[in-house]
């Protein structure tokens, strides 16, 4: 399992790769499939943990990141043959040693931060195994071996018995998240909006959200670990995902609704996928339709947006579908060899 080491795994607080790899390589574990994770040092695992990098170097700015990330992945291509699959969460870049090794490489797209990486995609498209998040995510350049959502851990999210008097922004602070949408839509309904995350892009936060943020109707609290994480989602009326790019998955909005929080989502990427709307959410197309959802929220039964992800979105779901994409890839490698 070759993880991205951005971050650790799983992750402090922001690090939705590494979440995906931590749970995934935590439920094979459980099921007896003998894995070797190739993250940080300091991640933390039942798998064999094979490490060159001390830590993530978005977490220790000293780590010169193509260094520390040419050294992870040629770790892993090196010992190729001691695997039956290699499954790369990592991107673009492990598919460049792919041709080089007789082990089939998994490799699951974690959406496209640009066309310009695509011709990698391409290249090895033909050799290649990749697993799209969701269908929304799906090239149409290239072929897949299957669309597999990504799972949470159900066990560590419940129905909140909070107050639901706020409304929640939570994930990256960058325009593509729609954090300014969000407080303008929070203003508008007239309800206070908790906004959680890391800045991801310094100067939209400065000029155009910071300014707007006065400790009672919009709070800045800063990255939440996973331990506070349930708390605050299932306290907010609703979770405001109004995004401005085509999501690739969203693991917040899951999250959300596993503690009966209904989401108002603009309808890119794969939230029509995940969002049922008047059920657990809200599609909406403008503000004034985000802030009608608002005020719907009250009435959507907590327990039902629960029901709606409990079984579609669970890691034991997930694991099941790529373990039973993996014993079809070595099958089909095989069989190619």
């Amino acid at each position: 399992m070759l993880a991205p080491i951005s971050w650790r795994v799983p992750p402090r607080h922001y690090g939705p790769w590494e979440q995906f790899v931590s749970l995934l390589t935590e439920g094979l574990v459980a099921r007896g499939v003998d894995v070797t994770l190739f993250a940080t040092a300091d991640s933390i695992t039942r798998a064999r943990l094979a490490a060159t990098a001390p830590t993530g170097y978005s977490e220790d700015p000293a780590l010169d990141a193509k260094v520390w990330e040419g050294l992870h992945i040629a770790a892993v291509f090196e010992r190729a043959a001691e695997f039956d699959v290699i499954h790369n969460s990592f991107d673009f870049l492990p598919l460049t040693y792919s041709r080089l090794v007789a082990t089939p490489v998994v490799t699951t797209i974690h959406g496209f931060s640009s066309e310009r990486i695509v011709p990698v995609f391409e290249k090895y498209n033909s050799g290649g195994y990749y697993v799209a998040i969701s269908d929304a995510d799906r090239h149409a350049r290239l072929d897949y071996a299957a669309t597999i959502h990504h799972g949470i851990d159900m066990r560590a999210f419940e129905v909140g018995a909070g107050p639901r008097d706020y409304l929640l922004f939570f994930g990256r602070i960058h325009p593509d998240k729609g954090t300014v949408e969000a407080i303008d839509v929070a203003e508008r309904a007239g309800i206070p909006l908790v906004i959680a995350g890391i800045v991801q892009d310094r100067e939209y936060f400065e000029q155009e959200v910071e300014p707007r943020i006065d400790g009672e109707r919009v709070t800045y609290i800063g990255p939440v670990p996973p331990e506070r994480r349930g708390e605050l989602l299932g306290g907010a009326l609703a979770l405001l995902h109004l995004v401005n790019f085509d999501e690739p998955f969203g693991f917040s909005v899951v999250e959300a609704m596993a503690c009966g929080t209904p989401v108002i989502a603009t309808p890119r990427g794969s939230m029509p996928e995940i969002v049922r709307h008047g059920e657990n959410g809200f599609l909406v197309d403008t503000a004034g339709d985000a802030v009608s959802a608002v005020h719907a929220s009250a009435g959507v039964d907590a327990g039902a947006v629960r029901a709606s992800v409990e079984r579609r979105f669970d890691a034991e779901r997930m694991v099941d579908d790529y373990l039973a994409l993996y014993h079809r890839v070595v099958e089909l490698h095989r069989v190619r060899a």
